[in-house]
């Protein structure tokens, strides 16, 4: 398949589909200005990795990658027509915090970094949350709950959770 040209189209028909392996890989965030999304990200203490450039800047999130590329190019690639950002598009990436100051903290950074607070660290029934949009609108969750089990490596543990108390 790859000693076909640049922009070779497989037809569906005859193939023998297959279900994708229950995982992800990479976050693509079309921005606007990746070299100030980049900043930003930076500026919250993330590291961006060696192996992305100018065009794909690329952070290590422990085993998947978030992307920056530019709003219209991921368009292009998608065979999508660029429109306005929508004030809510209903996704949000969510980090969960190890303690519940960790929250508030965690926001007063993004908010450092060039972010807006959409939501200040609120008690809630489980926890402790609130949000953040970084410069292109995407928004951010930050979030303690008690009952999230962590590995050693900190990667979240899907299947187990901790009994709540509060």
């Amino acid at each position: 398949m790859l000693k076909n040209n640049v922009g070779h189209i497989f037809p569906l028909a005859g193939i023998a589909s297959i279900a994708p392996s229950q995982r992800m890989h990479l976050i693509l965030l079309g921005v606007e200005s990746i070299a100030k999304s980049r900043a930003f990200y930076e500026a919250l203490g993330w590291q961006k990795s060696p192996t992305g450039h100018d065009e794909f800047v690329k952070f290590d999130l422990g085993g998947y990658a978030l992307c920056l590329i530019s709003r219209s190019g991921l368009a292009a690639d998608a065979l999508m027509e660029v429109t306005a950002a929508a004030s809510f598009n209903g996704v949000a990436f969510v980090y969960l915090a190890k303690t519940p100051e960790e929250v508030p903290a965690i926001l007063a950074q993004a908010v450092e970094a060039g972010g807006s607070l959409v939501k200040p660290a609120t008690r809630t029934p489980w926890g402790i949350a609130g949000y953040f949009k970084d410069p292109d609108g995407h928004l951010f969750e930050v979030d303690y709950e008690e009952v999230w089990v962590f590995d050693e490596q900190e990667r979240l543990v899907v299947d187990k959770l901790h009994e709540r108390t509060c």
